[in-house]
């Protein structure tokens, strides 16, 4: 499930909609990996509120990350039938906020992604069993 639809560039790693998760993924090697740490898909107002508390903390193989802030940026959104994020169908603007993290590719092998987040009364926490996959040298 963590290969759908991604771009040919970087991985992205999903964020959740609060609570607690597991995951498993294998990457390709040579890709860097963008993952939210906690974020929101808003208005200004509502961005503003979230990053006002937001804070998080990322560590890639024991070794902590320090994520990027986003106080608000507007975003196009394609909102799908039953959309969990926003509850809107179709093509709209909106704005984005939250604290990501970007890696460079890791090297070939395992490797462990533990991200926590928490912006109020909403938090997540979520343990990545990475498998970079070997040079195709």
């Amino acid at each position: 499930m963590c290969g759908r639809n991604q771009p040919p560039d970087v991985w992205f790693l999903a964020g959740t909609h609060g609570g607690r998760a597991v995951r498993a993924c294998e990457i390709p090697n040579g890709r860097p990996i963008a993952v939210p740490v906690i974020n929101l898909v808003g208005d200004d107002q509502s961005c503003a509120a979230f990053m006002g508390s937001a804070q998080g903390t990322v560590a890639l193989d024991g070794k902590p990350v320090e994520p990027e802030t986003y106080e608000g940026d507007s975003i196009m959104v394609e909102g799908v039938q039953d959309n969990q994020v926003t509850g809107e169908e179709g093509r709209f603007t909106a704005t984005g906020c939250g604290l990501w993290v970007q890696l460079p590719s890791p090297a070939p092998g395992a490797h462990s992604l533990k991200i926590h987040g928490q912006s109020g009364d909403f938090s997540v926490d979520v343990d990545y069993v990475l498998t970079v996959g070997a040079s195709s040298a």
